[in-house]
């Protein structure tokens, strides 16, 4: 099951990193929850692969490059988290003040459970 939940895992972030929306959902369950946390604070709650994919089509045009590197895998029977350094190059103006071409830089994490062999619940933290 390890094996599979990091092949799983890996090919999200490729995805990810390549702006491939449907190479992102390929392993995630029809009803996945997504969570995004930033300094302790639920900021955005997806509910359903249609909901996902939409909210992840309209995160694409905030960034012209786009990068997570894996740093660290914790396994624990049905979660997997990952430690990521995050690098992105920004496409827009942001409301925190960072402008459109600037460098954003972060480290976070990524906890994602499974069910079945498919993702059920993403919770992203930085």
């Amino acid at each position: 099951m390890k094996e599979h939940q990091k092949k799983v895992i890996e090919n999200y972030v490729s995805s990810y990193n390549n702006f491939d929306i449907e190479g992102m959902i390929a392993d995630l369950d029809e009803n996945v929850v997504f969570e995004n946390i930033t300094n302790g604070e639920l900021d955005l709650r997806t509910e359903g692969l249609i909901e996902f994919k939409k909210q992840a089509e309209s995160a694409k045009q905030y960034f012209r490059q786009r990068k997570q590197i894996i740093d660290n895998w914790e396994f624990d029977n049905s979660s997997v988290s990952i430690e990521i350094t995050y690098e992105a190059i920004l496409n827009v103006d942001l409301p925190n003040g960072l402008k459109n071409g600037e460098s954003l830089n972060l480290k976070g994490k990524s906890r994602f459970k499974f069910e079945e062999g498919r993702i059920v619940k993403i919770t992203d933290e930085s």
